[in-house]
Formats: structure tokens, C-alpha cells, sequence
């Protein structure tokens, strides 16, 4: 499973230690009144025992209680008491998805830490710090947590600390593939838990451990360990743990083919996860019934699992977030150098003595170099003026191309839309001269009509998807395909429909070049249906040589290319495959069926 999404909650598992179990919702609001009615000592004091499950309850409070908690105190009188407390909003912060912000106040917590001598503490945030930059920088993030767990393990080998950072220094083992030295790191984190009687990291632990067995291909250790993992949490009634393990569970059903399992899991760990607004949990869940459901060929299913994935990737990816955690990060560092300065501050006072000899030599130098770096800075602008002239540029160019590409589209609403909306009026106003010696009845009529203005608003419909869209992904056009198939499904229930898609890629196209292809797709099964008398009908996909191909063959009626003209159908495709630079084949022998081939060169776009 994606670790950056499924182990984020031991992020800040760091910070502080592991108070009771207790799960009633009102703890978090008795801790609130505790400010009305306690004195500020045991206020703070609460604050900074509330332990996570029990901050996950209600994460908005959790914060409230905690920010009044640090304005109680200040850093001369109660510095460690605030470095907690500052590890409390963090970890608010954190259930809040403002990692960023979460970031900020560990480093705050860190720099108090490190001031007051609190070395186990001050370890205990290099260990969140590594967790925090992994997806970032892999190889700084172990640097990091490898330090804190030496630091640790010299002061204090018995540390609870010690424990999650066994645990998450295996996970980030797991990552470059060190399987046999995870395993060591999660062994060690369960034998300690096991000792301290922490009820808590054990399934923590064992989830960890079936993890490497899965990799491994060890799928009876794998297994055992997923399910002592997930008894242990039902008795905590650790909620979000027991979602956790069941979407595990349905990993590991899901890497032994075991589709059936793998749903069942993934949808009572999605429903939990939705329930109690673990987002990131939700949308694991929901990317992986997608990707069952596709693999059993519900594609129906698959579809609105589709949907929901990625809506919540929408939600959760945020470039800002990423830039901010990147700067903090760098702030981090520059923080540590600040101090290092500070302690040579002595030494360098001593040598002001001799600096202000030197003081008359560097007046003279210091004038030299400033006519020289005057002339740099005035080639500097010069050339950011250019570079911004340039993107400037690039920006209208782009701005162009999206309006030609809806200019296209607007086109395409005219051409198909607005021809077949001319001729169901036209037919409309003509139903008045129909007599019925003429052989066609009204009805005859009024259902030709229908056939028109239903296709009318499908056509709508997709170029209204298109519209709505600067680019279509290569995973979003094939959704689109499997949803046209089941609607032709409803009509034609006789013919069969097979479909080979190997071109699964998050790749994107020009949105014009997205609904000519879904045309071209559409316009062949069209042609499959009602002129070929197939009973069966096949949509081939993949990719190959930074080429998309797609083909729709059939074992119709066929006919011979040497007498037959292309009908309006068959120019129209050739049309669309010309307008975006495709290459389309059509082969065709009576009684052998129809296969239309297109290739279209991803490098077009």
C-alpha cells in the first residue's frame, strides 16, 4: 500500500507518549471546561496528556484547547511545558492536513529542546523530521531518523520514543527494498512494545512486519500478522486502525487475485474511513475498488469508484502545501547554522580589534566591487526583463492554443448539434403535410425523430465533457469508452462487447484531441451496430512507441473496399483523424467483419 498516505498518522506519534484508552467523544470537551473551571497549571498539564486517538476525535477542538494551552505559557518561564505543548498543535495541525503549519511548530518544539538540554525530546523530533521530509528527500529523511534512533539508544534503550522510530525507520527500509533489514527494525519495535505493554504500536508493529512478508511472497506470515493486527485494534476499538488494517487486508487479498476479498475489505475500511473523515484512507480505498472492480470488468462500478478517487486526489494534492513544507524545511537548517554562529559569538568579538584596522583597506575594496556588482545587477535585469518578456509570451501562446482548441469544439456543437437540431425542427414542421397513403405512419415518424434527438443530446453531453476540460487524461478517455459501451449494451442486448485495454497511463491530451478520438470510437461501434449485423464487437487498446492505438473490430458483414464507396460515417473518421494529426486505417472483407485502426502520437501534443 502507498505509505505516504496509509502511515502518515504515526507522524507525530513522536511527540508526545501514550495515555489511556478511553474513546468517549466528551474527553476532549471536559479538558475544554478544565480552562473555565481548573487553575492554568492542570489546564496546561491535561493539554499535554491528551494522547492521539483521543485528539483524533474531534481535531478542530483539539487545536482550540491546545493554542490556549501555549498562550497560557511563555519560553523563560515554562520552556519545555511549551515545546509540548507545541508538539500538540502540531499533531492538530496534522489531523487538520495543514502540514505545513504542522511542521513549523515541531521545529519550534525542536529549537526549545535542543535550548533546555531535553535530549530525548530534542531526538524524538529528528525521528518526526525524517518521517516528515521522506517523500521529499528518501535518503535525508533516513539521515535523519538514523540519528535520533543513535541518540535514543545511548540515552535511554528502553525509550518509548524508541519504538516509532524502529518502526518508521523499517517502513523507510521498505521503501529502497532492504526487506531483511525492515524486518529487523520491526522486530525490535514489536519486542519493545511487547515489554512496555503498549497496546497501541503492537499492531502497529505486526502490520509493518506483514507488509515486508507480503513483498516477500510469504502470504501465510503476511496473513497471520494482518489479522492479529486488526483482533488487537477491535478490542482498543481503535477506529481509525481498524480501517487501516481492514485496506491492508484488502492489499494483500488483492496482490493474491483475490478480487471478491479485496473489495469486501476495501469498502468496510473506505466506509469507516468516510465516515469518520479519514480522508487519505478514503481515497486509497477508492483508488483500489476502482482498480478491482476494472480487473473483474465492472465497469460500471469501476466507473463511479473512479469518480470519487479522483475527486479526493484533487482535494488532498496541493502544490502550495509541497513549496511550504520544502521551505520550512530549509528554514529548519538555516535555524541550525543561526545557532552555531551564536556560540562563536565570544570568538568573533575578540577579533573586532583587528577587523577595525582592516576596516580602511575594505572601505577601498568595498567601492571597487560596488561599480563592479552595479554592472552585474543592470545585466541581471536586463535579462530578467527577457525572461520575463519570454514567458510572457509562452502565456499568450498557451492562452491561444486553448482558445483555438474551443473554437474547435464550438465548431464541432455547430456542425453535428446544430445540423441534427435543424432537422427534427424541419421534421417537425413537416409532420402536418404527412398522409398516411404516402406509406409512412406518424408514429413511424415521430420515432425517427427520437432517434434524432437522442442522439443529439449525447452528442451534447460529450462535448460538453470536453468543454469542461483544458486536458483529458488517457485513463479518463477509456472511463468515457466504458460508459458508452454499457449504454450500447442497454441497446443491442444480443451483440457482445469485449474489451482489451492495455493503455492505462495518467498521460494527458488536448481536450480537442480527447473528443475527436471518442468520435472516431463512437462513429465505429455506430457503424458495428447498425449496418454490420455483428453479434460481436471489440475495443482493442495500448500503448506502444509513445503511440496510443485503439481499434474497433467486428465479425459483420463486411464489405469489399474495391465496389463499395466510404459512406459519410467513414469520411467523417478519416476527417477527425486528419484534424489532430492521427493515422487511420480501415480494413474490411465481405463476411469477415470490419477492423478501424487509429494511431495517434502521444509527442503531438
Amino acid at each position: 500500500m502507498n505509505i505516504s498516505y496509509r502511515h502518515i498518522i504515526l507522524l507525530m506519534f513522536f511527540c508526545f507518549g501514550i495515555a489511556l484508552h478511553a474513546q468517549n467523544s466528551s474527553y476532549l470537551d471536559s479538558i475544554s471546561q478544565m480552562e473555565k473551571t481548573s487553575d492554568s497549571k492542570a489546564f496546561v498539564t491535561a493539554v499535554i496528556d491528551i494522547p492521539y486517538d483521543k485528539a483524533l476525535k474531534n481535531p478542530k477542538l483539539f487545536l482550540e484547547i491546545s493554542k490556549d494551552a501555549s498562550n497560557l505559557l511563555n519560553e523563560e518561564s515554562n520552556p519545555i511545558q511549551l515545546a509540548m505543548v507545541f508538539t500538540q498543535i502540531a499533531l492538530a495541525y496534522h489531523f487538520s492536513s495543514e502540514p505545513e503549519l504542522s511542521i513549523e511548530y515541531n521545529l519550534k518544539a525542536a529549537q526549545l529542546f535542543e535550548e533546555n538540554n531535553d535530549i530525548e525530546s530534542f531526538a524524538r523530533c529528528y525521528l518526526t523530521l525524517g518521517w516528515q521530509i521522506k517523500n521529499r528527500d528518501l535518503n535525508k529523511g533516513l539521515n535523519f531518523m538514523n540519528k535520533g534512533i543513535r541518540i535514543l539508544e545511548k540515552n535511554n534503550t528502553n525509550s518509548e520514543n524508541l519504538k516509532f522510530g524502529y518502526n518508521n525507520y523499517g517502513v523507510l527500509k521498505q521503501r529502497i527494498n532492504e526487506l531483511d533489514s525492515a524486518l529487523y527494525f520491526h522486530k525490535k519495535a514489536l519486542d519493545l512494545s511487547i515489554l512496555q505493554k503498549d497496546s497501541v504500536s503492537i499492531p502497529f508493529a505486526l502490520t509493518h512486519m506483514a507488509e515486508v512478508y507480503l513483498k516477500k511472497d510469504d502470504f501465510a506470515l503476511a496473513e497471520k500478522y494482518f489479522f492479529d493486527a486488526l483482533n488487537l485494534r477491535k478490542k482498543r476499538n481503535d477506529i481509525y486502525g481498524i480501517a487501516d488494517s481492514y485496506l491492508y487486508i484488502g492489499d494483500f487479498y488483492y496482490k493474491k487475485g483475490d478480487l471478491k476479498k479485496a473489495i469486501v475489505n476495501y469498502r468496510q475500511g473506505g466506509d469507516m474511513a468516510k465516515t469518520n473523515g479519514y480522508f487519505p484512507l478514503y481515497k486509497y480505498a477508492e483508488e483500489f475498488l476502482y482498480k478491482s472492480y476494472k480487473k473483474q470488468g465492472n465497469y460500471q462500478k469501476a466507473m463511479q469508484s473512479y469518480e470519487v478517487y479522483n475527486q479526493l486526489k484533487d482535494s488532498i494534492l496541493n502544490q502550495d502545501t509541497n513549496n511550504r513544507i520544502a521551505q520550512l524545511q530549509v528554514e529548519f537548517e538555516t535555524s541550525e547554522k543561526e545557532r552555531k554562529i551564536l556560540a562563536q559569538d565570544l570568538e568573533i568579538k575578540q577579533r573586532n580589534l583587528i577587523l577595525t584596522y582592516l576596516g580602511a583597506a575594505l572601505v577601498l575594496i568595498a567601492t571597487i566591487f560596488f561599480f563592479i556588482n552595479k554592472k552585474n545587477k543592470m545585466k541581471q535585469l536586463q535579462l530578467q526583463s527577457e525572461m520575463t518578456l519570454k514567458e510572457e509570451l509562452a502565456q499568450i501562446k498557451t492562452k491561444n492554443k486553448l482558445q483555438e482548441q474551443r473554437l474547435e469544439i464550438s465548431r464541432d456543437l455547430h456542425d453535428n448539434i446544430g445540423s441534427q437540431l435543424t432537422f427534427i425542427i424541419s421534421s417537425l414542421d413537416n409532420l402536418k403535410y404527412i398522409q398516411t397513403k404516402m406509406g409512412r405512419s406518424l408514429e413511424e415518424k415521430l420515432d425517427e425523430i427520437g432517434d434524432f434527438a437522442k442522439t443529439t443530446i449525447h452528442q451534447l453531453r460529450d462535448t460538453i465533457w470536453a468543454m469542461n476540460k483544458d486536458q483529458i487524461s488517457i485513463d479518463d478517455l477509456v472511463v468515457r469508452f466504458y460508459s458508452y459501451i454499457e449504454k450500447a449494451k442497454s441497446v443491442v442486448p444480443k451483440t457482445q462487447f469485449v474489451t482489451s485495454n492495455n493503455a492505462e497511463s495518467e498521460a494527458m491530451l488536448p481536450s480537442n484531441v480527447g473528443i475527436q478520438i471518442f468520435r472516431i470510437v463512437q462513429e465505429g461501434i455506430n457503424n458495428a451496430i447498425k449496418y454490420a449485423n455483428a453479434n460481436e464487437i471489440e475495443l482493442i487498446l495500448h500503448l506502444k512507441d509513445e503511440h496510443l492505438h485503439i481499434e474497433v473490430k467486428d465479425n459483420g458483414d463486411g464489405f469489399d473496399k474495391r465496389e463499395v464507396a466510404l459512406g459519410n460515417g467513414l469520411r467523417n473518421m478519416q476527417t477527425r483523424a486528419d484534424q489532430i494529426n492521427g493515422n487511420i486505417s480501415i480494413n474490411s472483407e465481405e463476411g469477415k467483419g470490419t477492423s478501424i485502426i487509429l494511431e495517434y502520437p502521444l509527442d503531438a501534443n
